[in-house]
């Protein structure tokens, strides 16, 4: 397509019909900042700008291989080899919608193998093409609930993840509908969300293993929102679910989480895995796109897109949602990962998880002035009440290359004594032994250190 500038006689037809004199006038309310040159330095030559970025990264703490805590959402797990060996293949990494399933047969066969793999993961019957993340995830569920009962209003409880719930809100209030915040202190009264429901609510989003890491109580959350005739969104850390009940056996509509810990690694924040997954009379309103296996004219198997109710597709117009685009490659990564660890290996790592933060869990609560925030059921994370802010805990064990927990005071000031720590495979007895000790030894220092900042030690 040529580009056809419009005619200094168009422009000035254009500027009287609008009543302005010139195109500077026209732009006069942008503030002069704006509209003058900009202090951007003079541009280097390639050395130099390595030599730049060289010596910015330099500044970096390098925290690889140090003892790692933190979850909440996103964890360090071992990837095998093979993972990033087939996701790096040419014909996958550079591969893009599959518009043509003749030329498409590799991608559409990934694609159909990780919603058949969720949808056994989940207890439901039907997956997509995966999502961005889990934040978008817990979005089209509840954009399902909605469309699904025509109702106006979203129940979310206080141990959904922070970031979900921040996105969830934005869209909300976009589209104009409601959102109701069940509070929560660490696991979930059925009775109490049963009795703040009301025929306004379209679905009830809870997460098991919550924030805190407990384990809520599903079924008995499930019953109570479809007693109010809403939807019941369950969302989780997948990897739970290979020895926790599944979604759709404790009664969930639709079930969301992130695969992250699927073969994809941290990398600062993403790109991640949105997971979705819904009961079959939902199927057409799962946002993006479905595979479907078939036969041809001479009978042999292949691939298709199914269901492609996307904004960039068919349907446009009509599409269920235009923040559905699916992570194909790490979707891939996702398959190829469960793939090598099966059915039994994924259970066997879960298990393995769990194991390992209930030794630490407690070797840490024997700790004089710590204590577990409750007694409710876990996997691989809990929440700790610290004797002093959890953000002084951590820094404590940042000075010693320790990486430690998500500090709930970052979420709500009146948690600023908590500190959730998650464990996986790639945590040894030994590191836990070490996070432990240091803990151990944290609370005469870290009174010396406010004496001190204070004057009150020499």
């Amino acid at each position: 397509m040529s580009y056809l500038p419009h005619t200094p006689a168009e422009r000035e037809e254009m500027l009287r019909a609008i009543g302005v004199p010139s195109v500077e006038d026209l732009f006069a309310n942008i503030p002069e900042h704006l509209r003058g040159t900009l202090p951007i330095p003079d541009a280097l030559s390639e050395m130099e700008t390595l030599q730049l970025v060289q010596a910015l990264a330099a500044e970096n703490l390098n925290l690889a291989g140090r003892p790692a805590f933190l979850g909440a959402g996103a964890y360090r797990h071992y990837i095998p080899a093979a993972v990033p060996a087939i996701t790096g293949r040419s014909e996958f990494y550079t591969a893009y919608t599959p518009y043509q399933p003749e030329l498409s047969q590799g991608t559409l066969q990934v694609i159909y193998e990780y919603q058949s793999m969720i949808a056994e993961l989940t207890g439901l019957d039907v997956a997509n093409a995966s999502l961005y993340d889990a934040a978008t995830g817990v979005t089209e569920a509840c954009t399902i609930a909605i469309n699904a009962t025509g109702r106006s209003t979203i129940a979310t409880v206080g141990g959904l993840n922070p970031q979900y719930a921040r996105v969830l809100r934005t869209y909300l209030h976009q589209e104009g509908f409601n959102l109701l915040e069940i509070p929560e202190e660490w696991v979930l009264d059925p009775e109490q969300v049963a009795a703040a429901l009301d025929e306004s609510v379209a679905g009830l989003v809870v997460q098991s293993p919550n924030l805190f890491g407990s384990i809520e109580p599903m079924a008995d959350l499930a019953a109570a929102a479809h007693d109010a005739g809403a939807l019941f969104i369950a969302v989780s850390n997948p990897l739970s679910l290979a020895i926790l009940a599944p979604p759709g056996d404790v009664g969930a509509d639709v079930a969301v989480g992130c695969g992250q810990p699927f073969g994809i690694p941290l990398q600062y924040g993403g790109p991640y895995l949105g997971i979705i997954a819904a009961r079959a009379g939902l199927a057409r309103q799962l946002p993006g796109r479905i595979c479907g296996a078939t036969v041809d004219g001479e009978g042999r198997r292949g691939y298709v897109l199914t269901l492609q109710a996307r904004e960039q597709h068919i349907r446009r117009e009509k599409a269920t949602s235009n923040i559905c685009t699916n992570h194909q490659l790490m979707a891939l990564a996702a398959t190829v990962y469960l793939s090598l660890l099966g059915k039994q290996g994924l259970p066997e790592l879960a298990t393995l998880c769990a194991q390992k933060a209930h030794y630490a869990a407690r070797r840490i609560a024997a700790i004089p002035g710590f204590a577990l925030a409750s007694d409710a059921p876990f996997v691989n994370e809990f929440t700790v009440r610290t004797p002093v802010p959890a953000a002084e805990v951590n820094r404590y064990l940042l000075r010693r290359e320790i990486i430690g927990g998500f500090d709930l005071g970052r979420v709500d000031p009146a948690l600023q004594n908590y500190l959730v720590l998650a464990f996986t495979e790639l945590n040894t007895r030994q590191q836990i032994d070490d996070l432990v000790s240091t803990l151990e030894s944290l609370q005469p220092e870290v009174a010396v250190e406010a004496l001190q900042s204070a004057g009150g030690v020499a």
